[in-house]
């Protein structure tokens, strides 16, 4: 018995060596952080420690602009123009209410637990950087304004966000008052993703209605969104060392742990419980009344892409990985995962939502304010929309900046909780990529029909698939990667042998097509055969 249990154990570790060392990796990252603490370690050690996670994540993030480009379009270029729409619309709107119920669980841990005490802000607090007043209304614009970028080589590197620039005017008013704050929209640096997300599902559309015209175009993205993968698979490799030395390194920049944790501990049990709660319970309950199937195997087969979120603590970098668990484990199609999972990582911010309820309220417990029921409603809502709009801006610090300005609390208890969001920045980001997830499964349960009726209309989306499957067999295949499909074969042999031994001398001959043959229609021409045969030595 025990040598049977072995040998599971065994053959576990040896099917799923990456997931092995990437879990390792992150037991070992916190042992050697909290093991090399007392040697208080000089800054150019710790930099020494932090530059293989530092390269690491820059990788990953490389590859975040090439892999959404060719995915995206890839993958809508083989749906039809209300297909992509359903699909959208059903996103958008599964994202909104998981967000809405984070957001409110949230809201009632924290009140039934109230973490916040004020007598625990004895000492000083550092002011936290201000951001201005920021208006929700200037969120809300700003995000429109980034879904329709003009000039989309621009929101590669740079994104729109208003600013607020205080003037002081040439005339001295009356009133004394000599300081005006002026709105400046501006450029700032970061990745527009969610523009690019928008030209790259318009472009992928316009494709699908041109149909086998531009079957060409498609083949293209097809062969770079494969080329793409293979290359973050190959860097998935170097995750182990990567994540041990980010998680090593966070813990030993920290200063005092132990007056962290005594003063903020409840509070980030609250903020973990609700994150815990909202994945196994809230996502998973929805997930079953849509589907009616047991979430258990998407959370299964997710697992590497979640710890390699914990690890990175970054999204976008986990979006290579995620990629290839949803398809290879959970049996997604590819159409849909291509589609949800960047859009996703960009507005699925559900473990934002929740904390950013759950750290306005701790702040408003720590300064002894009552919330009123529309307060409370405020939050939730701002909360909501921040975490959808301000998704992208690290810590959080905006979002709760907004919210805290809309109820009018004080933004100066802001930098108190930065301190342990090392922590629970990890746990917001791998809940985010397992429900992102459940979003592409519940999409494909309610589209899957619709898109399988669609391939049996149009025989080049098949002819599609057919080499999408060759080229993902082709990195354990010792065969060529581009050989014609079964279905190509059987067609070119079915007209050959109608068309009689003129017919397939001619085709065999010469490549070229003829001139009375012009008009390129993957459906009704055979495919040429992959080579020239050499002709033999009594014709020569």
């Amino acid at each position: 018995m025990k040598s049977r249990r072995r040998d599971e154990v065994v053959q576990f570790c040896r099917e799923n060596t990456l997931l092995v060392m990437t879990m390792f990796s992150v037991f070992l990252g916190v042992v050697l952080g909290f093991g090399l603490r007392p040697l208080n370690l000089s800054q150019e050690t710790l930099q020494l420690i932090n530059f293989p996670g530092e390269i690491f994540m820059q990788v990953l993030k490389m590859m975040i602009l090439p892999l959404i480009f060719s995915s995206l379009i890839s993958a809508l270029a083989q749906m039809d123009a209300k297909e992509s729409g359903q699909m959208g619309a059903s996103t958008v709107l599964y994202y909104l209410s998981t967000a809405v119920l984070a957001t409110l669980l949230g809201i009632f841990l924290v009140t039934v637990i109230h973490p916040g005490d004020p007598s625990i802000k004895g000492t000083e607090i550092a002011e936290a950087p201000s951001e201005g007043n920021v208006s929700p209304l200037d969120t809300f614009l700003d995000l429109v304004r980034n879904m329709f970028p003009e000039n989309i080589i621009q929101a590669t590197f740079e994104r729109m966000q208003t600013t607020y620039v205080a003037i002081r005017p040439k005339i001295a008013s009356k009133n004394g008052t000599n300081i005006i704050v002026k709105r400046s929209i501006g450029m700032t640096k970061g990745m527009n993703i969610l523009g690019i997300i928008v030209f790259c599902t318009g472009f992928g559309i316009v494709i699908s209605q041109l149909g086998e015209r531009a079957r060409i175009v498609v083949d293209f993205f097809v062969i770079l969104d494969a080329v793409i993968m293979r290359w973050v698979i190959t860097l998935m490799w170097f995750a182990p060392l990567g994540i041990t030395c980010l998680i090593c390194g966070n813990l030993l920049e920290l200063d005092d742990i132990s007056d962290i944790a005594s003063v903020l501990a409840l509070y980030v049990f609250t903020v973990c419980a609700g994150l815990v709660l909202h994945t196994i319970i809230t996502v998973p309950l929805m997930y079953f009344f849509i589907t009616r199937e047991n979430p258990l195997p998407i959370f299964k087969g997710m697992i590497q892409a979640v710890v390699t979120a914990f690890g990175t603590a970054s999204g976008g970098a986990t979006l290579p990985m995620s990629m290839q668990c949803l398809e290879d484990h959970c049996g997604v199609d590819r159409r849909i995962s291509r589609f949800v999972l960047p859009l996703g990582s960009t507005i699925n911010m559900d473990g934002n939502a929740l904390y950013e309820a759950v750290a306005v309220i701790f702040i408003a417990q720590l300064n002894n304010v009552q919330l009123s029921l529309a307060e409370v409603l405020t939050v939730s809502i701002t909360a909501t929309i921040a975490s959808i709009g301000l998704g992208s801006v690290p810590a959080g610090l905006v979002s709760i900046l907004l919210i805290l300005n809309t109820v009018g609390l004080p933004v100066r208890d802001v930098s108190m909780l930065f301190t342990v969001d090392w922590l629970l920045d990890r746990v917001r980001t791998a809940v985010n990529v397992l429900g992102d997830a459940y979003a592409a499964s519940v999409v494909q349960h309610l589209l899957q029909k619709k898109l399988d009726k669609a391939d049996a209309r149009h025989d080049y989306k098949a002819e599609i698939k057919g080499e999408i499957e060759l080229l993902k067999s082709a990195a354990t295949s010792r065969r060529p990667s581009f050989t014609m499909s079964e279905a190509s074969k059987e067609l070119f042999l079915t007209q050959a042998r109608s068309e009689g031994n003129s017919r397939i001398g001619s085709r065999i001959g010469s490549r070229r097509p003829s001139s009375t043959n012009l008009h390129l229609s993957w459906r009704n021409n055979p495919i040429d055969p992959p080579y020239t045969p050499l002709p033999n030595d009594e014709n020569v």
